[in-house]
């Protein structure tokens, strides 16, 4: 996996349900490295930090193989890396196969895996049309969230090498899946409630199916 765009938004300001809003999802590639630090990516904008940045969401990754996929399904769209939101554009990323937990090396900033993205009306505002969501949960590569475990400076080429491979077998799009499933696999629920790479109030969300 290699990273081929560091990505970067501003302020931007939004008409949703006849309410202005402002919202950091416009991201645009950089031509500078990008510093992850703890809660979220030096000099990028973030406006809701109820929902995203902070300790679980301090970076967020998206593949680059997914991109021929959605271009081909909006082909009028003005197309740069950076489109769905992500602070690292990856080639290579692959969610079926890259577990929870999972620590990596990018650049001199060690990560781990946290999460899958769950799309919001934000990523309707940029795509120009809210049926995205819908598409986006379906289709079932979300990019992934990661946790900074030692601050680090990160710029295009990097690799991300893996450091640990966690025990537990719970890939990104498993867990994705699992979420917006109307019947819940109860051998992934396990998983996911022993993840602890995993946001403690997901994994508390999950135990009361095992009850």
């Amino acid at each position: 996996m290699k990273v081929i765009s560091t990505n970067l938004g501003k302020a931007t300001s939004i008409l949703w349900n006849g309410k202005k809003e402002q919202t950091g999802i416009f991201k645009y590639p950089v031509r500078t490295s990008i510093v992850l630090e703890k809660n979220d990516v030096f000099k990028d904008t973030i406006i809701d930090r109820k929902h995203h940045g902070g300790e679980h969401k301090a970076c967020y990754l998206f593949s680059a193989n997914q991109y021929p996929f959605w271009k081909e399904k909006y082909p009028d769209l003005k197309w740069d890396w950076g489109m769905f939101g992500e602070n690292l554009t990856v080639e290579g990323l692959d969610e079926s196969k890259i577990r929870i937990g999972n620590v990596y090396r990018i650049g001199t900033a060690l990560v781990q895996i946290t999460q899958p993205r769950e799309p919001c009306y934000k990523l309707g505002i940029r795509f120009g049309t809210q049926e995205i969501l819908k598409q986006f949960i379906d289709h079932g590569f979300p990019g992934a969230y990661i946790k900074i475990l030692e601050v680090g400076e990160v710029k295009v080429g990097d690799n991300l090498e893996l450091v640990q491979e966690s025990e537990n077998t719970l890939t990104v799009q498993q867990f994705y899946k699992l979420l917006f499933s109307r019947s819940k696999d109860m051998d992934l629920i396990r998983l996911a409630v022993a993840n602890e790479a995993l946001p403690e109030y997901k994994r508390n969300r999950l135990k009361k199916h095992l009850q």
